[in-house]
């Protein structure tokens, strides 16, 4: 069962890119936890977004947040060492878009990040099986990836209630002294009133665009997240 504190991630996809610094300065400072970065190369996925020079960016602005990665991109390796270099905390990739999914995870923890795996809505849990010891986080996508303001996709939550076993089952055997905590991602049509459904199903990172950067209030937003988060959890207990 999850005991991690829950963590807003705010992903900038639908910010103001005209001025990033500034959304990113109010984002953070109306409580989200986290910044998300969804990376898009148009062949992935099909649209285009940014790329490692804005992550340094933000950091040379002085955002001091976690930078949460998501690479929708092929091949993996060495963009991610480049969003490494420039100041990512955490880099997340889909398995199907490496030759070498292992390395790929050993590569960016030994360029001092965390690492992740990342499943589209259609893709099965499978790669798991073979490297929970090298993830840090694994992220599910409830929408399919490439664009912005989709609606959650509802067979989402099942997905969730699986990764959730398999990370407690092996927190279970690692012991509650051994191995990293990871944490469970839910990425597309995050919304106030549907966050609670989500974590009641596992989810303890929650990447929401639209929903924060489109309202009026970031921090009111944010906060009604917050609340359906810990309701949740008082109802599963």
């Amino acid at each position: 069962m999850n005991a991690q504190p829950p963590v807003i991630a705010a992903s900038i996809l639908s910010a103001d890119f005209a001025r990033l610094g500034e959304e990113v300065t109010r984002v953070v400072a109306a409580g989200a936890d986290w910044i998300h970065f969804d990376v898009m190369d148009n062949h992935y996925v099909p649209n285009l977004t940014i790329g490692p020079m804005l992550c340094e960016a933000l950091r040379k602005h002085g955002v001091t947040a976690p930078i949460d990665v998501h690479l929708m991109v092929t091949p993996v390796d060495a963009l991610a060492q480049a969003f490494a270099k420039a100041g990512a905390t955490t880099i997340t990739f889909h398995p199907e878009a490496t030759y070498h999914v292992d390395r790929s995870l050993q590569a960016i923890r030994d360029a001092g990040c965390k690492a992740g795996l990342v499943f589209n809505p259609a893709t099965p849990l499978d790669h798991l099986r073979h490297v929970m010891d090298k993830l840090d986080l694994i992220l599910l996508m409830s929408v399919n990836p490439g664009f912005g303001g989709q609606s959650f996709i509802p067979s989402a939550l099942d997905k969730l209630r699986e990764a959730r076993r398999l990370i407690d089952a092996h927190a279970g055997q690692k012991g509650a002294a051994g191995g990293r905590l990871i944490r469970l991602e839910v990425d597309g049509g995050v919304k106030t009133d549907n966050i609670a459904a989500i974590a009641a199903a596992g989810a303890d990172t929650f990447v929401a665009g639209s929903a924060i950067f489109g309202s009026p209030d970031y921090a009111a937003t944010i906060r009604a997240m917050r609340q359906a988060i810990a309701a949740a959890g008082s109802a599963g207990r």
